[in-house]
């Protein structure tokens, strides 16, 4: 078994819980209320903000150019695929990304955040900022596998267009590229070190179950940015 595989088998309670959890449960079920959906979307666009920033930082510490590259891969992935359909969703909701711009982070997006940030700057090798990135990557990827396999019916609701996103093939082939690379650089860690990076991947991925929770209460600054 790989590392990202241990990794993954150790969080993977924490993923099923974030499953199970009221937003996720009712976007399933397709009775998630307009206003908690709306404040995902806008605390969703204020992470990833944050999110490029980590890789960012992974760059700076970078040693050699293949990991410089490797990095700058990763951000315009995040930059690039990811934004389309954010933006659209905010359009429909009368917001764009300037008009949120101002907005804060809720405390549960900013602790998240931080963790990452943190975890690179303080960390050895790059291996500490996989950890810290990979779980919001890949366990979006089997959180939308696993609904539109149990709700096919997914499809016919405006959820549509961000399950997709996430259980594309497409996504699926970065993903297995971003675990191969994280082996890759773990493979030489010592016990310590894997002990830490581990511990990294299980906070990352608590940080993802609080965010969800957090999601599944409405932010109550929106409404004065779509008033007429």
């Amino acid at each position: 078994m790989s590392f990202v595989a241990d990794c993954v088998k150790d969080s993977m309670p924490i993923w099923q819980t974030c499953l199970e959890g009221e937003f996720l449960s009712r976007l399933e079920a397709g009775t998630l209320p307009d206003d908690c959906f709306a404040g995902y979307i806008v605390d969703d666009s204020l992470y990833l903000r944050e999110y490029a920033k980590v890789f960012a930082a992974g760059i700076l510490r970078s040693s050699t150019l293949a990991e410089i590259r490797t990095y700058y891969s990763f951000l315009s992935f995040v930059n690039n695929e990811e934004e389309s359909t954010r933006i659209d969703y905010l359009r429909e909701m009368g917001l764009s990304d300037e008009a949120i711009e101002g907005l804060p982070q809720r405390p549960e997006n900013r602790a998240y955040t931080d963790f990452m940030i943190n975890a690179v700057q303080n960390g050895r090798t790059g291996a500490e900022c996989m950890m810290a990135v990979l779980p919001c990557m890949i366990s979006y990827a089997w959180i939308f596998h696993t609904i539109v396999d149990r709700t096919p019916a997914i499809r016919q609701t405006k959820y549509w267009p961000l399950v997709r996103d996430y259980a594309d093939p497409g996504y699926d082939q970065a993903c297995r590229r971003w675990s191969d690379y994280t082996n890759q650089i773990c493979q030489h860690l010592d016990p310590e070190q894997k002990a830490r990076c581990l511990e990294i991947f299980r906070q990352s991925s608590l940080h993802e179950l609080h965010f969800w929770e957090m999601s599944a209460r409405p932010r109550t600054d929106l409404e004065q940015l779509t008033r007429p």
